[in-house]
Formats: C-alpha cells, sequence, structure tokens
C-alpha cells in the first residue's frame, strides 16, 4: 500500500518538467482549474490556467466550468474561491500558507470596531478572512477599491480595513475621510524611502512603480502607483526600458515575460526589515501542488452560515466593479 509518505519521496525524485506533466495528466483527469497568483513561484505560474491579481483569481473562480479548483496562494485566496463555489472540490497546495495582513483584523475586535462606529458602512480589502468578510458591507482589492468608494455618497462614513497603507492612498485619491484599520502587509511596509531613494539614484533611467499597499512615504517617489495588474499593464504600455518594482518580487517573472526587452529590478529591502518577499506565497510549491491533486487534499470548507454571510460582502464587490 502506498502511502503518504511513499508519494512524496516519489514526487521529490520527479523533475520540474515531470511534474509539470503529470499535473496537466491530473488536471484533464479531474476537470480542474489551476489558479495562482503573480507572487507565486515562476513553476506554479507555468502549471496554471490562470495568473492574476486578487480581482482576476476571485472572477475566475466564480467564472469556470471546472469541478475542481486547485487555488495555488494563501489561504483567505482558496477560501474565497469556496465561498463562491459552494459545491465544487476546492484544493490548495498548502492549507498552512496563511496571509499575516488577514490575521491582523481579528473577528471580535473589527466587530467590536463596527459597532463603535454604527452609522459606517465597511469596504474590507479581500484580504482577509471569511469571518471579516461576513461582518462587512463590500468586498474591495487593490483593482477596485477607489472605484468602489467613488461610489459610495459622500455622506456616508466609511470604514476601510484592514490594510492601513491601502486605506491612506484611497483617501488620497478619492478625497474621503474614511476610519482606518491599523493593519498592514509586511512584505510591502518593508519598504522604505531611504532605499527608494538610493535606488532612484543607482538607476537613473528606471522608473519606480509601486503598489499601494507600500507606504505613503515611498509611494511619493513613484511615477505610477497602482495593482499587480494595473503594475503588469503599465510596464507593458510604459516607453522606459527599466523599471523599480516596489512589490511582492514574484511579479517580475510576469513582467519579464511579457516585456522581454524590458530591465525589471526588485525594489531594495531596507537591511533593518529584510521581509519584502511573501514567504507564505512561496510554500506553494510544484510538488505540493502535484501531491494536493493526487490526495485531493488539503481540502478547503467553508461552514455553510458563514458562507452566505461572506458572500454578500463579494457579490457587491463583483457587482460594483463590472
Amino acid at each position: 500500500m502506498t502511502t503518504a509518505t511513499d508519494m512524496q519521496k516519489e514526487a521529490a525524485g520527479f523533475s520540474t518538467q515531470e511534474l509539470l506533466q503529470r499535473v496537466e495528466a491530473l488536471k484533464k483527469e479531474m476537470n480542474a482549474v489551476i489558479l495562482a497568483h503573480y507572487y507565486t513561484l515562476p513553476e506554479i505560474q507555468q502549471a496554471a490556467d490562470i495568473v492574476g491579481d486578487s480581482l482576476a483569481l476571485a472572477r475566475a473562480a466564480e467564472q469556470n466550468s471546472a469541478d475542481v479548483i486547485v487555488f495555488a496562494g494563501v489561504y483567505f485566496m482558496a477560501e474565497t474561491a469556496k465561498i463562491l463555489n459552494p459545491g465544487k472540490l476546492v484544493l490548495m497546495p498548502d492549507a498552512g500558507a496563511g496571509c499575516p495582513l488577514a490575521d491582523s483584523c481579528p473577528e471580535e475586535e473589527f466587530r467590536a470596531f463596527r459597532e463603535a462606529h454604527p452609522d459606517a458602512i465597511a469596504i474590507t480589502y479581500v484580504n482577509s478572512t471569511a469571518a471579516i468578510k461576513k461582518l462587512s458591507d463590500i468586498i474591495c482589492t487593490s483593482s477596485n477599491a477607489v472605484h468602489i468608494v467613488r461610489q459610495i455618497p459622500p455622506e456616508q462614513q466609511i470604514i476601510f480595513g484592514p490594510d492601513r497603507n491601502l486605506g491612506a492612498w484611497v483617501k488620497k485619491q478619492t478625497g474621503r475621510d474614511m476610519l482606518l484599520w491599523q493593519g498592514f502587509c509586511y512584505v510591502h511596509e518593508a519598504y522604505s524611502e531611504l532605499y527608494m531613494i538610493q535606488s532612484k539614484a543607482m538607476h537613473p533611467g528606471a522608473e519606480l512603480i509601486a503598489h499601494p499597499e507600500c507606504r505613503e512615504e515611498v509611494l511619493r517617489h513613484a511615477s505610477f502607483v497602482g495593482s499587480t495588474s494595473a503594475l503588469l499593464d503599465y510596464t507593458e504600455k510604459s516607453p522606459s526600458q527599466s523599471f523599480i518594482v516596489a512589490t511582492e518580487p514574484g511579479i517580475l517573472y510576469e513582467m519579464e515575460k511579457r516585456s522581454p526587452g524590458k530591465t525589471f529590478i526588485p525594489a531594495p529591502k531596507d537591511p533593518a526589515n529584510p521581509r519584502s518577499v511573501c514567504k507564505q506565497m512561496k510554500q506553494n510549491t510544484l510538488e505540493k501542488l502535484y501531491l494536493c491533486m493526487v490526495n485531493r487534499a488539503p481540502e478547503i470548507t467553508v461552514d455553510e452560515q458563514l458562507r452566505e454571510g461572506a458572500l454578500k460582502s463579494i457579490r457587491r464587490m463583483l457587482e460594483m466593479s463590472a
């Protein structure tokens, strides 16, 4: 009888190409779709049917004919896919790949925050747990946050969470005085103004582009600020030939693929805070992807009452983003 340990040993002996071929065969056998975030490893992106940012992947999770969704990302993303597809099997290569930003907003504390501002509506970043989504009115992503906030009547008070840097950027773009939850993404928080200035001096011909989860003092030096997909589109269309990229460096794989003649420089890390790589995204390995499809586990499940509550705020996002 083949044990899980035996399968792990066998998978460890396969080359990258062999694993890609086996994943492809399993995908057809299971009628599965593989969704992967831009921050995952290059070989995961190679195996995926759809690679995207949070908004694109949420849409892809809803609009597919597969029986099985394999989500290579962090836990809240696979959880969102299950919320949108209760009748489908949703798998994740490593269910321990969480999101510290999502974890920074505990359910009871957020409930108390909402109760302290009973007249406010809560617009919550998709980087949040199902429990927080259930407590929210509208979900957003970095791609659509400004668009959604601009649709809210100006007299309506807004709670925005959990990312304070994204919230501050949205406030600046919209002129809305929102109440911000004080969470942050450790990857983007790790970029510092000093090292951005130094990098621009070292690469005088390069444009600095940044994700809005970065701190405001970093964003002020960027020639373009946008979501992961917006950064990608910008580098394709910009006449510039060189870019300093202040977001998780996994995106450079897709940037280089789309614009092979251009140069992409990862924004430098602050030695005092050298964490500008999402280790949770990198927990999704090709070997784990293969094994999760073979074993049909780890499976992502969501309590039905929780799912129905969270679905309402996600649906509002999708409706308002159309």
